[in-house]
């Protein structure tokens, strides 16, 4: 077993479980990461994977490796600067323990992340939620169960991780009604529930009580939904609302965008960014302040607030006479 191999070992099997206790996503994500550049090298210098050593982790070949999941792999620069931290962590682990590679490490340590185009945040109207929620079928369980979980995600902004790892004690619908989950970081939070999501989720829960397990959401066998399977569900009541919401077909829309609908809602009726973070779950409002550049209607008052004196706010509405010999040309 070569240094790299007994590094990588330590990594996975004490340090990120034992000492770092990263999240089973997190490790993960990271195991899936040097698997395929361990895959890339062995591909690349031609040599066997258990000969891939440190000295094979230059600058050179791991940009290398890089290039290849945007170019080849279709990967977007978020997901190879994902991939640029997962080598690093392991990397800046090995560094003390393996001085004579140093350079070689720091060198692959400094590769910058790329700079990537921030797409503007996709949400729905309040008109294309209840297109939306209109969609599941009420008259079978599994459409009871989705409207549901619709409903309650658009109202919590729950993550999809967070929806699935939801059970039956996370829920308490008496006084001061809310909803608890561990989001990213191990952060916990109470989400407090309105009444019409209350009494959805009295009906549900009334309904989900013949079924086995503790998944709040689960499957026929009471079995928990996986993040494919919310998914899935959810493009399916999209292909119905879409056929009668002509706004819908030119939307990417995902469990995420539900979250960024939440957030746009509360934006909306004027709360606080940091409140909005503090809901989402959110480290710090960062991350939130995107949805302040998705909001036109605070674009919109910032414009009125620069308008000449003696104009009319508001946007300009021809008289029927100019209308009408404007429609004629």
């Amino acid at each position: 077993m070569n240094t790299l191999a007994t590094s990588l070992q330590t990594y996975f099997t004490t340090f990120a479980r034992t000492q770092r206790d990263l999240s089973s996503n997190t490790i993960a994500s990271y195991r899936d990461t040097w698997r395929m550049l361990l895959k890339h090298l062995t591909a690349t210098l031609g040599v066997p994977t258990e000969r891939v050593d440190f000295d094979a982790l230059t600058a050179t070949n791991v940009t290398g490796f890089l290039d290849h999941l945007e170019h080849d792999r279709g990967n977007n620069a978020k997901t190879r600067n994902t991939r640029l931290t997962a080598i690093r962590a392991v990397l800046s682990r090995a560094l003390p323990d393996h001085p004579e590679h140093a350079a070689t490490i720091t060198q692959v340590l400094a590769i910058p992340p790329k700079r990537a185009t921030r797409p503007v945040i996709e949400f729905l109207t309040p008109e294309e939620v209840d297109v939306l929620l209109a969609a599941p079928d009420n008259q079978t369980w599994t459409g009871r169960r989705d409207y549901a979980l619709l409903a309650m995600a658009v109202q919590t902004g729950l993550r999809i991780s967070e929806i699935c790892a939801l059970t039956l004690n996370d829920i308490h619908l008496g006084a001061g009604p809310q909803i608890t989950c561990t989001g990213k970081g191990r952060r916990q939070r109470s989400t407090p529930l309105t009444r019409t999501t209350v009494n959805t989720m009295k009906h549900y829960l009334a309904e989900r009580a013949a079924r086995p397990g503790t998944a709040m959401f689960c499957g026929p066998h009471g079995q928990a939904l996986s993040r494919d399977a919310l998914e899935h569900r959810l493009a399916k009541h999209l292909d119905t609302a879409r056929t009668t919401s002509s706004s819908l077909a030119g939307k990417h829309v995902t469990m995420h965008t539900l979250r960024h609908t939440t957030a746009m809602n509360l934006l909306a009726g004027g709360v606080d960014i940091a409140v909005i973070a503090l809901w989402l779950g959110h480290a710090d409002t960062h991350s939130t302040d995107a949805y302040l550049h998705a909001d036109m209607a605070i674009k919109q008052a910032a414009i009125e607030r620069t308008r000449p004196p003696g104009v009319t706010p508001g946007n300009y509405h021809p008289e029927p006479s100019i209308l009408a010999w404007l429609t004629a040309l």
